[in-house]
């Protein structure tokens, strides 16, 4: 399929170094790891002691729910029910299927949450920027076309009525689910492997993980946190986790220059614009990876003070690497040390 969430794709704050399985490869027998391709980016999946299936049938299932996701919420495809949804015109009832209808209501959930920061309907102003689908040139936009795009611009204008299972737009909104859509991946993924009887799994979609049970050494999965440095590639911080997801945001490798200025792909529903502050990127773990991927987005929104002051408040387990003239400075808060590698 056509690439899904191309500016979540770059939010690869996590990498896996060989699923970091301490010597037991590919090869061993109570190992089966694969991968494949979806939302313009990758899918790995490594099972312990997979119950009796053939490894096509695990391959294709697993290719199955996120073809589904895509098939929902890509704003890539013309034909999708997100896509259709947001041609609808506004004032009309729309019906939903059940798994799009609980990404928008976790979605709407975090805006208020948040007050805003996070918001499903900047789109619009993501578009004008050049980061998603419409294709534009990395360019900034001029007032008068971020004023247009952002009168478009607010979660208070999609209604949802979940006993009809059908949503509204009060004005002529549209909805992008990028920043959170992809985590839902991870959990489809993760709920089916369940079904078939895994109980120890390692799933990641383009850097988005859940982690169940153990590694067959019996101890947790080793995470590594990325270093948000532009070119190459480096272990901040490893984490070890079981039972969790776990979500990153970031601002350092998607983005455009203009006469010596950056511009982030993250864009400030409050302002229409790029964040401009030192945050360079924000780990959170939560049950699921749908929620742990929307606050991930806005922590980094909200910035290094505020956001950790959320995170703090909500209890969040967060890890913040922030920029300073002497490097990349690690703040986190108490609900994430336990996880910290000694």
């Amino acid at each position: 399929m056509t690439s899904l969430f191309i500016r979540v794709a770059g939010w690869l704050g996590f990498f896996l170094a060989s699923l970091l399985l301490s010597g037991c490869g590919e090869s061993a027998p109570e190992i089966l790891a694969l991968e494949g391709r979806t939302m313009g980016t990758t899918w790995h999946v490594t099972v312990v002691n997979a119950p009796e299936h053939d490894r096509d049938f695990y391959q294709a299932g697993i290719q199955a729910q996120v073809d589904a996701v895509v098939a929902k919420m890509s704003t890539y495809e013309a034909e999708s029910e997100l896509s259709r949804f947001n041609r609808a015109p506004a004032g009309e009832w729309f019906a939903l299927s059940a798994d799009t209808l609980k990404v928008i209501e976790e979605g709407q959930r975090l805006s208020a949450m948040s007050a805003g920061s996070f918001d499903i309907t900047v789109g619009p102003v993501v578009n004008l920027w050049g980061f998603g689908p419409d294709k534009r040139p990395d360019k900034v936009p001029s007032e008068d076309e971020l004023a247009a795009a952002f009168a478009r611009v607010g979660y208070q204008h999609i209604n949802l009525d979940h006993e009809q299972q059908r949503a509204q737009k009060a004005v002529d909104a549209y909805v992008d689910l990028s920043a959170i859509a992809k985590g839902y991946g991870v959990d489809r993924i993760a709920d089916w492997l369940e079904q078939q009887g895994v109980i120890s799994y390692l799933v990641e979609v383009g850097g988005e993980l859940r982690a169940k049970g153990h590694k067959p050494d019996q101890k947790p999965w080793r995470i590594a946190i990325e270093s948000p440095l532009d070119i190459e590639r480096d272990v901040q911080q490893v984490i070890k986790v079981t039972d969790v997801a776990i979500a990153t945001s970031g601002d350092y490798r998607n983005y455009f220059e203009e006469q010596g200025v950056r511009y982030s792909h993250t864009i400030d529903p409050s302002t229409g614009k790029p964040i401009r502050h030192k945050l360079a990127s924000v780990t959170v773990l939560q049950p699921q990876c749908m929620t742990a991927d929307g606050l991930a987005t806005t922590l980094m929104v909200m910035g290094e003070e505020k956001g950790y002051q959320f995170a703090l408040a909500h209890r969040i387990p967060a890890f913040f690497i922030i920029k300073s003239e002497q490097g990349f400075i690690e703040r986190y808060t108490p609900e994430f040390e336990p996880y910290l590698e000694n």
